[in-house]
């Protein structure tokens, strides 16, 4: 037994240099794969960087030969549009020398034309030459009748206007005795005045505040100055044109009335005076109604009074 164990113990001892040479050459192959491995790997991130940069010039080169093709390409568009525009203006100047021959064409046929009708015109004035000299002789003939005329035409109007005067100095007389036999009349009438050539009534003689239809008193100062307007009328040319002009006028108060404003009021008021003269016998060819609200005052004032002053009935003997 005791042979054996030292047998045993002998056999591991033996043994255990070819574990450690073993291991050794193991370790051996390892390294000598690591070194391998490493110089693969430096090797291969050589080429890898090589590579890389050649991509990386690649793209540079491809990145500058894009730039290249985008002005190419706008090089190109510019050159297209730079023809397109030649090109429509070529059409244009064909155009206009197309418009132009046209236009010389009728140019040339319109000269040919006025030249013939120069020619005719040569004619007719010679014709008229001749036209022009029998004329004068005719004028000389006809240029004393021609004074005699103007003198006859010079006396007529001289006559007119006498005539003319003569009738404006009649109305005057006429109106001067219309009016001062109404002044005789009227003399001692409250509300009644004569203002230069017009006899004016005031409203509230004839008319209510506010109205245009005339109250009894106004009734009866209309019938006096009809009566005395028949009187003077029967004495007055019937070639003589006058007429006896009614004016209305309004204050410049705001109405509150029936009428819409004051226009309305004072050609009211005029119509009515008229109508009852042409009621009492006075021809309507001899009378006119006008109303001139409240824009031809007598008093500028704004007082009771200046109001009453400019709130009236005018009659005016004038012309047509």
């Amino acid at each position: 037994m005791a042979r054996r164990s030292r047998r045993s113990i002998r056999s591991e001892l033996n043994a255990w240099p070819g574990y450690v040479d073993a291991l050794s050459t193991l370790l051996m192959v390892i390294i000598f794969v690591l070194l391998v491995f490493v110089l693969g790997q430096a090797f291969l991130s050589v080429a890898l960087n090589k590579r890389q940069q050649a991509l990386t010039q690649l793209e540079h080169e491809v990145t500058r030969l894009g730039q290249m093709l985008s002005l190419e390409r706008s090089h190109t568009s510019a050159l297209q549009h730079e023809v397109a525009t030649l090109q429509k203006a070529h059409e244009a100047d064909v155009a206009t020398a197309t418009s132009l021959t046209a236009q010389l064409n009728q140019q040339t046929t319109e000269r040919d034309s006025a030249q013939a009708h120069a020619t005719a015109l040569d004619e007719q004035v010679a014709q008229l030459r001749q036209q022009l000299s029998a004329i004068a002789s005719v004028l000389d003939v006809t240029e004393n009748e021609v004074h005699d005329r103007d003198r006859k035409i010079d006396n007529l109007g001289l006559q007119l206007n006498v005539a003319l005067a003569e009738k404006v100095e009649q109305l005057q007389h006429y109106r001067s005795e219309f009016f001062g036999r109404l002044r005789d009349v009227m003399q001692n009438h409250k509300g009644v005045q004569i203002v230069g050539d017009r006899f004016v009534f005031q409203s509230e003689v004839l008319f209510p505040p506010g109205g245009a239809e005339l109250s009894p008193e106004g009734v009866q100062e209309i019938k006096i100055l009809a009566a005395t307007l028949r009187q003077v009328a029967q004495e007055i040319p019937a070639d003589v044109p006058w007429i006896l002009r009614v004016d209305g006028h309004a204050d410049r108060q705001p109405i509150h009335s029936a009428f819409a404003s004051n226009w309305e009021l004072s050609s009211a008021r005029a119509i009515t005076v008229v109508k009852l003269l042409i009621a009492e016998g006075i021809s309507p060819r001899h009378l006119a109604a006008t109303g001139f609200s409240d824009y031809q005052p007598l008093d500028p004032g704004t007082t009771p009074e200046a109001f009453a002053r400019n709130r009236r009935i005018e009659f005016r003997l004038t012309d047509r």
